[in-house]
């Protein structure tokens, strides 16, 4: 982990840090070729170097929350458009306990989207 990903991490209040750690930990045991870099000062996450999704906190709440950047193409329960066009938002409460299957299920139809072409990776 580079210093600006370690200082983004490590610069969270407890239980926000833990939280986004674990999904951290969630989203990179997906697949070997999953990696992380940051982008726009926010933890990026691609897959064969094409972005697929990003962890950010919401400003006014202060959730964590994972970006899904081809979003448009997803359809989970959970997921939340707002006025965005192409990308969709997963919250997580970080005082709860990770809703792991929600978050794999989401993780697995976004790289499905590159494994399956629908979506170019690299």
């Amino acid at each position: 982990m580079n210093d600006q990903l370690n200082d983004f991490y490590l610069s969270k209040p407890e239980p926000h840090k833990s939280c986004l750690l674990a999904l951290r930990s969630i989203i990179l045991g997906q697949d070997e070729e999953v990696s992380e870099t940051t982008k726009y000062g926010m933890p990026c996450f691609c897959y064969k170097e094409k972005m697929f999704c990003y962890l950010w906190t919401d400003k006014k709440s202060g959730l964590p929350y994972l970006l899904m950047v081809e979003g448009e193409h997803l359809n989970h329960p959970k997921l939340e458009e707002g006025s965005r066009k192409r990308m969709k938002v997963f919250y997580v409460n970080p005082e709860a306990d990770l809703p792991i299957d929600d978050i794999q299920s989401i993780l697995q139809k976004a790289l499905n989207l590159y494994r399956n072409g629908v979506v170019q990776a690299k």
